[in-house]
Parts: C-alpha cells; sequence; structure tokens
C-alpha cells in the first residue's frame, strides 16, 4: 500500500474519534463531571505523547536549537490564531457547559468555531503523516494519543454546541469534516514534507508539538478542571502514564 494512503487512513482513523465523541456527547445526556475525567485522561494521553514522540524525536533528530525553535514557533502560531478566533466566539469551543454562544449571541460564532476545530486538529495529523517518513510503520503511540484525546474534544464540543442550540445535522456535518481533513492534513505530512532536510523536518515535528501543547493547556485542561476540580491532576497522570507505557512496548 503506497505511503500516502497508509498516512491517510491512519490520519482519518485518529480524526474519527471526533466523530464519535461528538455523536455521543450530542446524543446522549453524558454527564459534565464524567465529560470533564475524560478531557483531563486525554490530556494527559496528549501531553505524553508531545514529550516522548514529538519533542524528544525532534531533538534525537537535530539537537536542542531547531526543537527549541520549532515548538516555540507553534505554540506563538496556535496562540496567535486561537486570540483571533476567541474574538469570534470560539473561546470555549471545548467547553461542555454554557460557555458556547448561539450564533444569534454572536454572529459568525459557527464558522469561529469550525475554524477552531481545524486550527486543534490539523498539527496531530500532520504529524501522523510524518511519522511514516523513514519507511516504517506508523508510530502507534501517536495515532492511539491522537485517537484517545479527540473521543472527550468532540464529546465536550459537540455536548456545548447542544446547549447553545446548534442543531443535529451542524454538529455532526462539522465533526465529520474535521476527521476528513484530518485523513488530508495527514497525507500532506507525508507528501509535502518527505524532502525536507532532518534539521527542517525536527523543526516542523516540535512546532505541531508546541501547537498541541498550548492547546492541551488553553482548552482542555480548563474543561477538565471545571467539573473534575481535584481530580484532575490524578486522572491527567493516569491519562500521561497509559502513554508513556505504551510507547516504550511499542
Amino acid at each position: 500500500m503506497p505511503g500516502w494512503v497508509q498516512a491517510g487512513a491512519w490520519g482519518l482513523l485518529a480524526g474519527s474519534a471526533l466523530l464519535i465523541g461528538a455523536a455521543v456527547g450530542f446524543l446522549a445526556p453524558v454527564p459534565r463531571r464524567v465529560i470533564a475525567s475524560v478531557m483531563a485522561f486525554g490530556a494527559g494521553v496528549l501531553l505524553s505523547a508531545v514529550a516522548f514522540e514529538l519533542i524528544g524525536e525532534a531533538h534525537e533528530q537535530a539537537g536542542l536549537p531547531p526543537t527549541v525553535l520549532g515548538a516555540l514557533g507553534g505554540a506563538v502560531v496556535y496562540t496567535g490564531c486561537n486570540v483571533l478566533l476567541a474574538r469570534r466566539g470560539a473561546r470555549h469551543r471545548k467547553r461542555s457547559g454554557e460557555q458556547q454562544p448561539s450564533e444569534n449571541e454572536q454572529g459568525g460564532s459557527g464558522t469561529a468555531l469550525a475554524l477552531g476545530a481545524l486550527l486543534d486538529g490539523v498539527p496531530e495529523s500532520i504529524v501522523i503523516g510524518t511519522s511514516l517518513l523513514s519507511g516504517g510503520p506508523v508510530s502507534v503511540v501517536t495515532v492511539a494519543a491522537v485517537f484517545v484525546s479527540n473521543v472527550p474534544e468532540g464529546l465536550s464540543s459537540a455536548a456545548g454546541m447542544r446547549r447553545a442550540g446548534r442543531s443535529k445535522a451542524y454538529v455532526l456535518g462539522l465533526w465529520s469534516g474535521i476527521a476528513l481533513v484530518s485523513g488530508i492534513a495527514a497525507v500532506a505530512g507525508f507528501t509535502l514534507l518527505g524532502g525536507l532536510s532532518a534539521a527542517v523536518l525536527a523543526a516542523i515535528t516540535a512546532f505541531a508539538g508546541g501547537a498541541i501543547l498550548a492547546m492541551v493547556a488553553d482548552t482542555m485542561i480548563p474543561e477538565a478542571f471545571e467539573e473534575a476540580h481535584l481530580l484532575t491532576g490524578l486522572i491527567t497522570v493516569a491519562g500521561f502514564l497509559v502513554a508513556f507505557a505504551l510507547s516504550q512496548t511499542g
């Protein structure tokens, strides 16, 4: 099977967790404390993937300077885009409560939510594609981390969208589209970045890591703490250790 097809399939698989979570969050009355706990676990999984699969790998490939510059660049770009989207109504796109505005309360917030979902998901998918560039198998830890973290993201966001009065067609259509874009982004990561030097590729990997780390701190941890409170740290550490154990046995 061609590498780009594998990249797309793995990216689509990881992205499909968004749709699964969104369907559950929109259609089922999941308690907010459960949503927050799952979000905390997903945050821990992503933190582990960033530390060992992205930042650690980038450092091994090209050393400290490209890693630091890439990670800082990813965090700066993500934060800048997030600030712009927050002003358009996407500040609480991963919140399951009453924080998300409806279209009547803030015009254009639906588009901002969609763009925010893309901003959160694309770096993860690109990394899945780049993990195949060496010619070996896909990074199972990266795919698993993205899949596990995507479930609570979709679940929490969809629950908040439902409370904001958005339709089932809008919510499920949005996350179906994001899942498809995840597959496309993984293909792009494989096809467009293959000819780059090790230093540049390491910087791009670290860039994705920095963006994901900023996303976890800015959108996932707040939702987790909102309801789980003092259990947030414990649940996050559990997610971190599960992903770490998987990376050591994979």
